[in-house]
């Protein structure tokens, strides 16, 4: 009898509140963001390989997290996310650092166009606040050790390129609570690319990322081949943007590169100590 009578003096007093951390919970709420009408419908269409709410789930993703998307671009998985943490967390975009003074104009309009996206929806992304980040200049993308999660999809290519890597990384992990997780989605090279030809092509190698993240200070806790992709042959004219959504053959063997579909992606789960 002991055990009732804690239980309904407990809800009386107001001490149980509705869980919001059974998988249950956040993979329905997964579903309802995945299937909401504020999706745009090119997003939706590319859902079968971009494996959202898999890839979500792996990540440790939970409705009362601060989370902080890195590089959100356009919105793909900011449309997913800000749903799920809308009610009880907080989602930081950081997008490109599109202040700095030599940022490139077409970043600003689609930077323009992600900002327009996120007010004409407050009942969608009322959780979202819009920052910046491209270390080592702009690092103030949340406050240091608030996050949660750090997410980043598909965008290491783009810091080896630019030699700033190690530092996005290093912020990722001062931005992190301690247990925080990073979790990264990247176009997979095959082990022993050249660094060289990983940034031309945009493959990189599960070695380079996993080097840089721990060199941060991270230990990684998870693998997962939610988004592998064995028909990704990886030796295209123009590297993984050769494939879907980017095309840039255009109609060039356009049928045979969306059979294979999109890019083949190391999918990573990394924890700050």
């Amino acid at each position: 009898m002991i055990r009732p009578l804690l239980g309904a003096l407990a809800l009386a007093l107001g001490f149980i509140a509705p869980s919001v951390h059974a998988a249950d919970d956040v993979g329905a709420l997964l579903d309802r963001a995945i299937a909401g009408d504020h999706r745009e419908d090119e997003n939706r269409a590319r859902d079968a390989h971009r494996h959202p709410k898999e890839t979500l789930l792996f990540f440790g993703l939970r409705p009362d997290m601060t989370v902080v998307e890195i590089y959100p671009s356009a919105g793909w998985f900011t449309e997913i996310i800000a749903p799920v943490v809308r009610e009880h967390g907080r989602l930081y975009a950081a997008r490109f650092a599109v202040s700095w003074d030599k940022a490139p104009p077409f970043l600003k309009k689609r930077d323009e166009r992600f900002l327009a996206k996120l007010a004409a929806r407050p009942d969608v992304y009322g959780s979202v606040t819009p920052t910046e980040i491209m270390a080592p200049l702009f690092v103030d993308a949340a406050p240091k050790g608030s996050a949660d999660l750090v997410l980043t999809f598909r965008n290491v290519h783009n810091w080896a390129k630019a030699g700033n890597a190690e530092a996005m990384f290093q912020t990722f992990h001062d931005l992190l609570k301690p247990g925080g997780v990073l979790g990264v989605e990247e176009h997979r090279a095959k082990p022993g690319t050249p660094v060289e030809q990983q940034i031309a092509t945009g493959y990189m190698t599960e070695q380079f990322v996993i080097d840089a993240a721990v060199k941060a200070g991270f230990r990684l806790v998870g693998k997962a081949e939610i988004n592998a992709n064995p028909k990704d042959t990886k030796d295209y004219p123009d590297g993984v943007w050769t494939l879907p959504p980017t095309l840039k053959l255009g109609d060039q063997d356009k049928a045979r590169f969306l059979a294979i579909g999109e890019s083949d992606r190391m999918t990573l789960k990394f924890v700050k100590p």
